[in-house]
């Protein structure tokens, strides 16, 4: 069982009631009523509010003649991510990347926080990649019939031969379903392997392991926020496609 951090504990402290009364509005209990804030919870919030607050930031210090360096930083993000997608989804990119950019930045920043002394990764908690895979199925899918409406999504699933239809359709419903889980338990257990090998070389050699593992925690962090990205491009580019593209 993990400790509790002590942002979560503040949570818990001061802001334990509007918790509960949330928990108890969808149906959902707490073993602990005092204790109702996780670390995962509590490690998301705190990146939603880290981002909310950097886009402030940037936003009122925004200048076309002489940019700041973090706005720079945010500019550069976007036009890789815009290359990237344009590669991969084609020419129905565009109304898509505000997704694909936030998609990224909040898993970099949720897989990077756990550099941070006395913070966790969220991501290392299965609950949040699950969320984020849960919303990439409904987001591609949506974005699908969106484009070509429900008949047109749902040939995509029948595969290029009709005659085949039969066989290819139940074939491609599983596999779509499959997708979230992929994309689960490929952020999960990446993310959460690297702390616990972070955590065990650390407690073997405190005064060499921290330089050297953080920098491979950052490396992956990075990794696998870019695949989880690209899939995410790759399942919208499909959804999308039309057949004479």
């Amino acid at each position: 069982m993990h400790h509790e951090l002590w942002f979560t504990a503040l949570l818990n402290k001061y802001l334990a009631a509007p918790a509960n009364a949330v928990f108890n509005l969808v149906g959902f209990h707490t073993e602990d009523p005092s204790k109702p804030w996780s670390n995962y919870i509590a490690m998301e919030l705190l990146v939603i509010a880290l981002l909310m607050a950097v886009s402030l930031a940037v936003r009122a210090s925004l200048s076309v003649d002489r940019p700041g360096k973090l706005q720079l930083v945010f500019e550069n993000i976007y036009s890789f991510i815009a290359t990237q997608a344009h590669d991969i989804v084609g020419h129905g990119y565009k109304p898509r990347l505000a997704w694909f950019t936030m998609v990224f930045i909040f898993v970099l920043t949720s897989n990077l926080l756990g550099i941070v002394p006395t913070f966790e990764s969220p991501t290392m908690y299965y609950f949040v990649p699950a969320g984020l895979a849960i919303a990439t199925f409904f987001y591609y899918n949506g974005q699908g019939v969106k484009e070509q409406g429900v008949l047109g999504h749902l040939k995509h699933f029948a595969g290029p031969m009709w005659w085949l239809a039969w066989f290819m359709f139940p074939l491609e419903i599983i596999s779509h379903c499959i997708r979230p889980v992929s994309l689960t338990i490929r952020l999960f257990a990446n993310m959460l392997a690297g702390e616990q090998v972070t955590l065990g070389f650390m407690a073997l050699l405190p005064f060499v392991a921290p330089v050297v593992f953080m920098g491979l925690h950052v490396f992956v962090s990075f990794v696998q926020a870019f695949i989880f990205t690209m899939l995410n491009m790759v399942y919208v580019g499909e959804a999308v496609a039309h057949e004479d593209h």
